[in-house]
């Protein structure tokens, strides 16, 4: 059910694309901050308290529906999984802005990938050069291909029915939202979502690492996975993208000087500097890395079914 799940996923997405930040993310944000707004008193207890009800109270109730759903007809819990899945997961997250870019940086439309970039990603982009753009798109799809695919993915097998990709997107959004730049950094309320996403994130990191480092470069891979996360800002991300640097044989990371401003930012990956083919390889590095986890999850059901 789980592979005929994902595939009708992918399949309504390439007809029907979701607007993912319309759809899902504002929507969940906005929940997200009405529990915020009634249990935020600076308590670490509090945080507990609202995490348990902004995250885990509608994964139960989705876990009851599919439960309910299931044991009436399995075809009625097949649609639930995939309308679930179809709001939790899926390329056209990150896809649509990385392709336009590419195809800008092959036409020699600087202005107009800098434009595309700064909407994608919300930064200033005004005197990036194509080298750097190629570098922050790369990255910017590397982390999205595992933000919205790959951890939603395993999450999806490892719980019954829909409740794990509900379970790891709403604790994404839940610490996004409690974990703004505008909180007050002597709040102890929303250390528990970082802390609890922390844990729901440590294995898929490592699975996507994984699976970039199986059907890429296998040795820098690795490599580049072990030296180097530790110093960017985010280690947890820096596990993928240093993985996927790796797989890919490029340079990303880097300082990126945008005017006077220059970010001061680790080096990650080995051997060339990226740049419109290189975003074209980390295209083909995902999609490998999508059908090696479509072909485990048929040897897991094929498994099952000789069981």
């Amino acid at each position: 059910m789980s592979l005929l799940s994902l595939i009708a996923v992918f399949l309504i997405e390439q007809l029907q694309p979701l607007d993912y930040r319309r759809v899902v993310a504002d929507p969940l944000g906005v929940w997200a901050d009405f529990i915020e707004s009634r249990f935020n008193a600076g308590a670490y207890r509090h945080g507990v308290l609202a995490w348990c009800l902004a995250v885990l109270l509608p994964v139960l109730l989705v876990a009851t529906a599919y439960g309910l759903l299931y044991s009436l007809n399995p075809l009625f819990g097949l649609l639930l999984n995939i309308g679930v899945l179809y709001l939790t997961m899926g390329f056209r997250q990150f896809s649509h802005h990385y392709t336009e870019i590419q195809l800008a940086l092959r036409l020699g439309d600087l202005e107009r990938a800098r434009q595309l970039l700064g909407e994608w990603q919300g930064r200033s982009t005004y005197s990036l050069s194509s080298e750097d753009i190629a570098r922050l798109s790369i990255e910017g799809a590397l982390g999205a291909s595992h933000r919205h695919v790959f951890a939603v993915l395993l999450w999806f097998v490892l719980l019954p029915g829909p409740c794990g990709a509900l379970l790891y997107r709403l604790s994404l959004i839940v610490r996004d939202r409690w974990n703004r730049e505008t909180a007050n950094q002597r709040n102890e309320f929303p250390i528990f979502s970082r802390q609890v996403f922390g844990m729901i994130d440590w294995l898929p990191l490592r699975a996507t690492a994984s699976a970039f480092a199986i059907v890429g470069d296998f040795e820098d891979a690795a490599y580049c996975w072990r030296t180097q996360p530790a110093q960017w800002p985010d280690r947890d991300m820096g596990i993928v993208l240093a993985a996927g640097a790796g797989a890919l044989g490029v340079q990303l990371g880097r300082p990126v000087a945008d005017g006077v401003e220059v970010s001061d930012r680790a080096e990650l990956g080995l051997g060339d500097p990226a740049d419109v083919d290189f975003m074209q390889s980390a295209v083909g590095l995902v999609w490998r890395a999508t059908v090696l986890w479509m072909l485990l999850l048929f040897l897991l059901g094929l498994a099952s079914l000789v069981g």
